[in-house]
């Protein structure tokens, strides 16, 4: 015996992860406002709702934090003309102010406050019904593209119907 703890038991099923698709559609776009709105609704049924929670769904905080992210990547996507692909760095300000249940309407808006030394950051809100659920401010890491996603993000922002081939801006 080599004295070791043994390590935690194998789990039955492995982590469950669905497709992080948040954003349904750009409703709109303000490039001099540096202003993006997006619109989606909550899906009526989904596994996530199994667990969080059981005869009481509720779309998850971190979900919500990932639908605030989504909408300000793309903000900064198409500020940027997908010369550089923002991930997200970190989380500051967060606040859950009601809850939103499966089938609820959300309108996403995502404004870039500061862009510079390879960061940018964004203050983010969700509504639904026109009561605010949420709101934080998001700072993300400016890098080169992974190979192949710059095409694939561009494709994806033209299926929610946001054009990412308008020209680069001039140096």
């Amino acid at each position: 015996a080599s004295g070791a703890a043994p390590g935690p038991p194998e789990p039955e099923e492995p982590m469950r992860l669905e497709y992080f698709q948040m954003i349904d559609r750009v409703a709109h776009f303000d490039e001099a406002g540096e202003r993006l709105e997006a619109h989606s609704t909550v899906p009526m049924e989904s596994p996530v709702f199994e667990g969080h929670f059981p005869d009481h769904p509720l779309m998850p905080g971190v979900l919500l934090t990932e639908t605030m992210a989504q909408a300000s990547g793309y903000l900064i996507l198409a500020l940027t003309r997908f010369t550089h692909m923002p991930f997200l760095a970190g989380v500051e300000k967060a606040k859950f102010r009601s809850f939103v249940g499966p089938g609820a309407p959300l309108v996403i808006e995502a404004r870039r406050i500061h862009q510079g030394s390879g960061y940018a950051v964004t203050k983010a809100k969700i509504a639904s019904g026109g009561k605010g659920i949420c709101d934080a401010e998001l700072m993300f890491r400016m890098l080169p593209f992974p190979e192949g996603l710059s095409d694939r993000m561009r494709e994806q922002a033209r299926t929610i119907g946001l054009a990412p081939d308008a020209p680069a801006p001039e140096a």
